[in-house]
């Protein structure tokens, strides 16, 4: 971003880049003597001041500014964890997923066969994740490595791309996949068998990734809040990058969808969810 001017010229900077609005994103530690002689300086200019909260997690509707003895305080309602929205988001999810299921089904069958026909092993792969509350869960998905693969991990360790402290375990060329597995990777086809997952109620359809109990025995008191809501097939850090973004980036996507769940949200994300896979940025 251009540099155009400083504290001490702010009003001038502003009009010079013909600015209609000063925001001021670290207001806590400008002072809030410099905000208000900013304010009267802009007053009557036209330009508009906005002034960002220090609560960068949480969004608008759980925001409110409400006078408290004459006193304007910035009150922030609790996240939705449990109300009659969640209710419709379980029943629509498992209901969309089953249709989605019917829907699914040759194109199901004939990624079976393919892996059939590609190498050893099963079809599906079953793996035990971790779900709301901390409850474990087997998850379905079609097998995309090679028979074996799960005896490979240690040894590839230190090739891991995601996490160097291995809360994620991401390598870009694998070469535990399969060549169909490669394909199925790609446009997030190997993840269709957990539409049985969100019609059993153990996924849904929008939420944070699933993790795996070894990662759960490594999170700390931020990253269990991950476990409050159901873990989903899609999610914000999905239709922001997927295995490009960094544990960290993961994580505060993750806990924001937590803190500001709304079915609007989910609608965005599923929205969001088409084009991330046809892009394929960051499948692998």
């Amino acid at each position: 971003m251009p540099v155009v001017g400083t504290l001490d010229d702010v009003v001038t900077a502003t009009r010079r880049a013909d600015a209609d609005l000063v925001a001021v994103t670290r207001a806590a530690e400008i002072g809030t003597t410099w905000l208000t002689r900013l304010a009267w300086d802009l007053q009557g200019s036209g330009i508009r001041l906005a002034v960002a909260p220090a609560l960068t997690n949480v969004a608008g509707p759980r925001i409110a500014i409400r006078a408290v003895a004459g006193l304007p305080l910035l009150h922030v309602e609790e996240p939705e964890l449990t109300s009659r929205a969640r209710v419709v988001k379980v029943a629509f999810g498992r209901a969309f997923a089953l249709v989605l299921l019917l829907l699914a089904a040759p194109l199901m069958a004939a990624i079976a066969l393919a892996i059939r026909v590609d190498s050893r092993g099963g079809v599906l792969f079953r793996q035990q994740r971790i779900g709301q509350n901390g409850r474990p869960f087997p998850l379905f998905k079609f097998r995309s490595m090679y028979h074996g693969a799960g005896a490979q991990v240690g040894a590839l360790v230190a090739s891991n791309e995601a996490d160097p402290h291995g809360l994620m375990f991401k390598i870009r060329h694998d070469p535990r996949v399969t060549r169909i597995g490669r394909w199925l990777r790609r446009y997030s086809l190997d993840e269709l068998p957990q539409l049985l997952n969100v019609v059993r109620g153990e996924m849904a359809l929008v939420g944070p990734r699933p993790p795996l109990p070894e990662e759960v025995a490594r999170y700390g008191e931020e990253a269990r809040r991950r476990l409050l809501v159901k873990p989903g097939i899609t999610g914000l850090w999905q239709v922001s990058g997927r295995s490009d973004l960094s544990w960290e980036d993961t994580l505060r996507l993750d806990l924001y969808y937590v803190e500001n769940w709304s079915l609007a949200l989910d609608l965005q994300i599923l929205a969001r969810t088409f084009m991330a896979i046809v892009r394929a940025r960051g499948a692998y």
